[in-house]
């Protein structure tokens, strides 16, 4: 079966880095920091998040 990304259910605003870091095994902090990143470097970082929110779905 293929491997799925949902929103997270423990989340801390939208549960996008939290699905995102269960997706890659890794530690949704470490996620966080780098959509962190993104958005005061780029502003892109923003952007992708919210557009990420509408486009991943929930977990079922």
């Amino acid at each position: 079966m293929a491997k799925r990304i949902f929103r997270s259910r423990e989340k801390k605003v939208a549960g996008v880095c939290g699905g995102i870091a269960e997706y890659l095994d890794i530690d949704p902090t470490i996620v966080r920091l780098i959509w962190l990143i993104l958005a005061l470097a780029y502003g892109t970082g923003l952007l992708a998040y919210f557009i990420c929110w509408i486009v991943i779905p929930e977990t079922p």
